[in-house]
């Protein structure tokens, strides 16, 4: 009720003039912001979801930023809120927000404080990617790029879009140290998504991958197979607006731009890791560095079983590691420091082992006392030794 005739009434009594536009059908917040950018009459087009809280002087930053350069749209430095139930501002911490999108992509968080001491205010840090909820944009060069996609669906994957474009095609993005606003995060999405969440998140991942990712889409869909299946409409006019903006390859965004991602670059298998005598699979199990690499059923849905077997003889899970440092250690996974050591290993395609260099022993299934974690023995021509490696190829 109060988005009815209390908010009219509202607006009616800011400082400022305040036009609300409504769409004769929900259309979801992309279409929305099309509506919206389509309306307005300035040269700078500011976006804000409607679950931000702007703090005293956020914007005439990102203005003064677009006036040097309005090339380049300007990324606000978010704070990013503790919520619960009960919301409490002693529990309010200030973040730089980079995101990208789980499971192939991931968020950085990183301390407001530290901004300013390792970003003087006069070099506003890039980011590879912004949160799609708070940025400001030249008019011009948001229409010339390509506003956002229109056959993406309520929201999700629209702000990679044009994080994307943006850099390939010949932008930046940059987070303005001293422009500060407030994001709530919901613990749930209090409406529902035509199709359900899953199947709209989806179809928009996949029409973004088509687009800009290249061959590394197929990362992508290796990790979330369920993006495959959806149906993604026609993305020819998007992919005829890169072709005459002459953008620059996905492999060219890795390189340049995000050479920290975890996407590698060459790899001789990329997949599940299946041990030929139970039929299980390696499995991150979610745990973090330091900790043992598990061993589960296979179950084809990516994600935590998702192993890559790299050009540099590493056996990567994200940017972890398979480490093993002493005979018949524990196989942990380390942050890799491509140092190779501890960390090499020889896949023999016609043995189907995996030889540990360092220590001269073989992964094998696990053993006995503990039925969830691989272990590493002396090699031998036993099918627990034997491992079969998804889309394995000797050209990497």
């Amino acid at each position: 009720e109060f988005l009815k005739a209390s908010l009219e009434n509202y607006v009616k009594k800011l400082e400022v003039p305040v036009k609300i536009l409504r769409m004769e059908q929900r259309s979801g917040l992309i279409r929305a912001r099309l509506r919206g950018a389509a309306a307005s009459k300035g040269q700078v087009i500011t976006f804000l979801d409607a679950h931000c809280e702007c703090t005293l002087g956020w914007l005439e930053p990102l203005l003064a930023r677009i006036k040097e350069d309005s090339c380049f749209p300007w990324h606000s430095c978010v704070v990013k809120c503790a919520v619960n139930s009960r919301v409490s501002f002693k529990k309010v911490f200030f973040f730089f927000f980079l995101s990208f999108l789980p499971p192939l992509f991931f968020f950085f968080f990183f301390p407001v404080f530290l901004c300013f001491l390792f970003f003087p205010v006069c070099f506003p840090p890039r980011t590879p990617t912004m949160a799609g909820g708070l940025f400001s944009i030249d008019r011009n060069y948001f229409e010339e790029i390509g506003t956002y996609d229109a056959g993406m669906d309520i929201w999700g994957g629209e702000n990679l879009e044009m994080s994307f474009r943006i850099w390939q095609c010949g932008g930046s993005l940059e987070i303005v140290t001293c422009s500060h606003v407030g994001h709530v995060f919901r613990k749930a999405t209090p409406y529902t998504f035509p199709g359900g969440t899953g199947h709209v998140i989806n179809k928009n991942n996949r029409r973004l991958a088509e687009v800009w990712m290249d061959e590394f889409k197929d990362f992508f869909y290796i990790i979330s197979p369920g993006v495959v299946k959806v149906d993604y409409g026609d993305v020819s006019v998007r992919k005829a607006l890169r072709e005459s903006l002459g953008c620059k390859p996905f492999s060219w965004y890795l390189e340049n731009v995000y050479p920290d991602s975890q996407i590698p670059r060459r790899y001789y298998s990329l997949g599940e890791i299946r041990n030929v005598e139970t039929n299980q699979c390696l499995d991150n199990m979610g745990r973090k560095e330091n900790e043992k690499v598990g061993f589960f059923n296979c179950h084809g849905m990516g994600g935590n079983q998702v192993f890559s077997y790299t050009a540099d003889k590493e056996i990567r899970t994200d940017d972890l590691c398979l480490d093993v440092s002493r005979l018949n250690g524990p196989v942990l996974m380390l942050k890799c420091h491509h140092l190779r050591g501890n960390q090499l290993w020889e896949y023999d395609a016609e043995k189907l082992t995996l030889r540990h260099l360092n220590s001269n022993q073989c992964l094998a299934e696990p053993s006995e006392e503990d039925r969830l974690v691989p272990t590493v023995r002396e090699c031998g021509s036993g099918r627990s030794q034997q491992w079969l490696l998804r889309n394995m190829t000797l050209a990497a």
